[in-house]
This record gives C-alpha cells, structure tokens and sequence, in this order.
C-alpha cells in the first residue's frame, strides 16, 4: 500500500479511498507543525442571491470512514445562517510547504450535542468566556464596547475576570456550561479532490464522487467513492 505522505504524486491505479489520504495529509502537517494552524481550512458558503462567502475555520475532528469534518462555530454567524437556507458547502485545504491540497464540497450539518459538550468542555476557559460574549458577525459599536461585553457576561457565569481578561481574578471558577448558540458542524463530503503540485506546473489532480443520502440528523449513509484523472 503506498504511503500517501510519502508520494510525490498518485499512483496510476486511483486510491479507492481518497479520505485516508486527505487524513494522512492533515495529519503529517500537524505533527510537523508546518504552520501556526496546519489544520485550517476555508469554508466557502452561500449567502442570499446566491452570493459566495468564505473564511477560515479549524478542521478539530477528520473521521475517515465514514468520511465527514468537524469545526465549532457560534450557530448565529453568518455562516451557519448561509447554512440553515442552503446546506452545501465547500472546504479548501492548503499546506504550500508540501504542495498539496484538497477540495471537498458536501452537505453541512450541525453535530450531535453531546459531541459538541465534549469539544467545548476541553476548551481553555478564555475560549469558553469567548464564545459565550461575543455575539459572532453582529455588528459592534468598538473594541472597548466588546471587552466590556465580555467582561460582563463573564461575571454572570461567576467568572471574575482581569480587566484585560488575560486571566481569572479567582482561582475556584465554576465549570462553563456551552452556550446553546454555539457548537460543532459536521460536513459530510460528497466529492473530494486531491491535488499535488508538479514540475513545470504539470501537477498531479483527481477527483473522487459518492452518493449521500440523509439517515438521521446528523449522520447519512455514504456510496462509494468513484474517482476521475483530472488535467491540471
């Protein structure tokens, strides 16, 4: 079996599981640390009148069979309003340092509670004191007006905060229960292209399809993948 890490480009015989290899990829780039956040990814929505956004996430979770990605965002923001009209999304990987990418585009979902508790309750308690004051893609009057939002909010989840909120006034902080506005979304691929760079612009590209169909909220039974040899 060829080590996806290792390949300078894809093999003639087109892996039957493209996931694997978007995993090891994602994998090798954290471990090595190849940059400040190896594991961010753009995740491209679309808004009203069909109009494309995109911004930068953090892949937290890559379960390669049965093949989905977890990032956690406020439920309020604009792009988890893009997905409550319109559930298909796009995902783009890139670690320049490896000449590697990979695109997928796929159905969007929000991810089981008891999932997103977890993720939360691992979280350092500024990033909990953080999801709970700001009120994401909300308009905002100035930064001073944000920290004393937070600083506000922190009191009432029995948090004393330092004024820079670098740190807590008291060492006995109660635990921070997750906001209900704010959780995981899992994003369930329906095809997926992997795409490494070449010499003389002569790079290595394919792309792979299944079919998805919706089981529960948020789980759906996957086909296949079937993949193409695509020119660069």
């Amino acid at each position: 079996m060829i080590d996806p890490c290792s390949a300078t480009r894809l093999p003639a015989e087109l892996p039957s599981d493209p996931m694997r290899w978007a995993k090891a990829w994602l994998d090798e780039a954290v471990s090595k640390q190849v940059q400040r956040n190896p594991n961010s990814m753009t995740a491209i929505t679309v808004g009203d009148g069909g109009q494309p956004a995109g911004r930068v996430v953090l892949c937290k979770d890559f379960v390669a069979d049965p093949g989905y990605l977890v990032f956690y965002t406020n439920y309020k923001s604009d792009k988890v309003q893009h997905l409550e009209n319109n559930q298909n999304i796009a995902l783009l990987f890139h670690w320049d340092v490896f000449g590697r990418q990979v695109r997928m585009e796929g159905e969007a979902v929000h991810s089981p509670a008891e999932e997103s508790d977890a993720y939360f309750a691992s979280r350092d308690w500024g990033s909990q004191i953080g999801a709970w004051g700001s009120d994401q893609s909300a308009p905002l009057e100035s930064r001073a007006a944000l920290i004393s939002q937070v600083g506000k909010r922190a009191m009432k989840l029995g948090v004393q905060a330092a004024k820079n909120l670098t740190s807590i006034a008291v060492e006995d902080r109660p635990v921070i229960a997750r906001p209900p506005h704010w959780g995981g979304i899992r994003v369930w691929p329906r095809r997926i292209e992997l795409w490494i760079e070449g010499g003389d612009r002569i790079h290595d590209r394919a792309r792979w399809e299944r079919s998805l169909s919706r089981r529960e909220h948020d789980l759906f039974d996957v086909g296949g993948w079937s993949g193409t040899r695509l020119q660069p």
